[in-house]
Formats: structure tokens, sequence, C-alpha cells
């Protein structure tokens, strides 16, 4: 049985997200916007049947058991954990929080609550292109497990700004290449490889902090450029550029190369080549169309990158064959989501976003930490209070 699903968020992900998941059958019963008139606008266009700005007149309602998190990142953490607390299954977007302490949150709530879903849409990974690009890695098309050498990803896009200052103008509040693609980058290389980052080194800048309506008091502080290096624990070396600086265009190439040959993902179509040979071969052809969205802006439409679009609408499928077998609302089988990012992931891919900023600003290689206990708020205090015996 499909949930009834509470949709977080007014934004243009919201306006895709919707009509895919009402095409496999959900039905959406609640939206929240940071303020009512933003919620009543899009509850409108959307036809969604109850709208608030409150929080806790989503996770409440009976007839909603499964929430999409499509918000500033900074309400990411505070969602989330919320609605696993109330029995809610959860989808949060990229990233997990604004910061690991918020990403262990989260992590937390999921291992406490292991009857619930509770991934992040990193949706590349369900794009078929990566699919069979991961199964190829996996078949030894390039080789045994540690002959693959490098793996170079470039992503050329247009401004993710909006006209008004909004939190994507402010690094802090979770805007920037480095968090909202960057952050897809390294949960797929990872994912791919079957390997996590031991040591990155990057540089982040902000080279766009005014535009000709974000030109007042406030400044952009939002990366629009990044390049970065991960030295994998299998020993691959991971390289990637992300360009915010091509107004009009959208361009995206993964290519990992080993002993066996290379792999090549453009776009949404695959193609590799082996050691020896000399000419690129079609693996797998991206053909579908999402022209039979009809009920989606285009101009909506044109704001997110097809292969993210693409990803999301077979990570909802995924979620229709978890759900739809079991009778109880509540119920659902692991198989279908098994390749979905958990928030577990989520926290990895916080970590490696936290050493890169560190990397960046202090122009050195840093390794990558984990944290697995909430940081100390006040460790002058804790040290004073150990020293004097006194327990709290």
């Amino acid at each position: 049985m499909l949930p009834g699903i509470g949709v977080f968020g007014t934004g243009n992900l919201i306006k895709i997200a919707v009509p895919f998941l009402r095409e496999k059958g959900f039905k959406i019963e609640a939206i929240w916007g940071r303020t009512l008139i933003a919620a009543e606008e899009v509850a409108r266009d959307l036809e969604i049947p109850f709208f608030t700005n409150k929080i806790d007149d989503v996770l409440l309602r009976k007839d909603v058991d499964l929430i999409f998190i499509i918000c500033s990142p900074n309400l990411h953490a505070q969602i989330a954990v919320k609605a696993l607390g109330i029995g809610k299954h959860v989808l949060c977007d990229k990233p997990a929080g604004l910061c690991q302490n918020e990403a262990l949150k989260m992590v937390r709530a999921a291992q406490y609550y292991p009857s619930l879903i509770s991934i992040v849409n990193h949706s590349l990974r369900f794009l078929p292109a990566f699919s069979q690009m991961r199964k190829a890695i996996v078949d030894g098309f390039l080789g045994n497990e540690g002959e693959i050498t490098i793996c170079d990803v470039r992503v050329q896009m247009g401004s993710l700004l909006h006209d008004n200052y909004d939190w994507l103008c402010d690094d802090t509040m979770g805007g920037g290449v480095l968090t909202l693609v960057g952050s897809h980058v390294i949960d797929l290389v990872s994912h791919l490889l079957l390997q996590k980052a031991v040591r990155v080194h990057g540089v982040v800048r902000t080279f766009t902090k005014t535009t000709e309506h974000v030109n007042g008091i406030r400044h952009i502080s939002s990366p629009d450029f990044c390049t970065f290096q991960m030295e994998m624990k299998g020993g691959t070396l991971v390289t990637a550029t992300l360009n915010n600086h091509v107004p009009g265009l959208f361009n995206q190439e993964v290519l990992i190369c080993g002993k066996g040959g290379h792999l090549i993902v453009r776009g949404g179509d695959l193609y590799g080549m082996k050691t020896g040979t000399t000419k690129e071969d079609v693996i797998y052809l991206d053909v579908e169309d999402l022209q039979k969205f009809k009920s989606i802006n285009p101009i909506v439409a044109n704001s997110i990158p097809r292969p993210y679009m693409k990803g999301l609408f077979k990570m909802i499928g995924a979620l229709k064959e978890a759900f739809l077998p079991v009778e109880d609302k509540r119920g659902w089988v692991k198989e279908p989501v098994a390749l979905a990012a958990t928030f577990e992931d989520g926290l990895y891919v916080q970590a490696v976003i936290d050493a890169l900023r560190k990397s960046s600003i202090n122009k050195e290689w840093v390794k990558v930490n984990i944290i697995a206990e909430e940081p100390d708020p006040n460790p002058l205090l804790s040290a004073a209070v150990r020293r004097s015996g006194i327990s709290i």
C-alpha cells in the first residue's frame, strides 16, 4: 500500500517531484512552506489539499506516512529527526544537514527507528547510466580490485541563484555549488568505486558576490566554483571541477580509468573502451523522454538538469516498489531501495565537505574525519568540572 505524502518546501524541485509521485500512484496530502503565502501558492498550483507554514501541522497528520524534505538545508536535520520520532518514513534532500553534528543526529534517529525508511536524495545513483557503470566496474571491465586508477568528474552549468536574496546566496545556510552539486559528486564517486575518501584537497571560491538583483547590503557568500582531489581508500585518485559560470548549459562527464580500459558517462549515456582498442563502444543510451509530464512547467523543468530529474523519477519508482507489496501502509520491502543513499552516507558526504572547506582555507591536504560523537559545546567548562570532581 502506498503511503500518503507530506512535502516540505516550495522550490522548483518540489514542483517536479509532485507530478513524478502522482504518476507513480502516490497521493500528496499536505505541503509546508516557509511562509503561508508561498505554501498556499504552490498548493494551489499543484492541487495539494492542505498547506501550512507550521512543521508539526504536516508531521502530525494521520494521512501522512512518508515525508519529503526538499527545503533549505538548515531545516533538514530538525524535520528528519522529528519525523522519524513520530513514526514517519523520510526522504531528505541533500545535504544531510549543515554540518556533521546535524547529520549525526539524523543517523542516530535512523538507527533508533530501523523499521522506517530514511534515505538521502542522491538521485544520480538511480540514473541507468550510472547503474550500468557500477555493474561494469563490479564485473571487472576496468580490471581487478585495486586496478582502478583515476576518476575525473567535470560539471559545467549556470548559476544556482534566484533573482532575490535567499538561502542559496548564503554559504552558511547550505547554498553553493560545493554543497548542492559537490554532495552529489562525492556520494556518486564513492558509490561507483565502492571506496571512501581518505584525504582531500580543495579550492572553493565565490567569484560572483553581487548580481543585478542581489547588490545591496548583503553579498553572496555561496561558492560558485570549486575544484578538488580525493585520495580513495582503495588507491584511486579522484579529481572534480564544478563550475557555475556557464549560463544556459549543463554538461556533466564522469570518467573512470583502470588497467583494463575506461568508462565514461556523458549526460545520461554510458560509453566504454577496453585497453588495446581504438574506439569507444556504446554501453547504454538514454532514450527516455520526460515530455510525457505535461503538468510540469517548462521553465521549472529547465531549472533542474536532466540527469538529476531522471534519477529522481527512477528513485520514486523504487519507492513505489518498496511500499506497494505490503498491505500495511507503514510497511516496506528493502530490496527496491537498497541502492539509495542512507543517512550514514549523508554523514560521510558531510565529513568530506567539511574537510574540503578546511583544505581550501588552509591550502593543504586534509584527512577526512567522520565524527562518532557530538562535539562538546563547552569543552572548557567540561574540563573544569572534571578537574574539580563535580558531576552535573
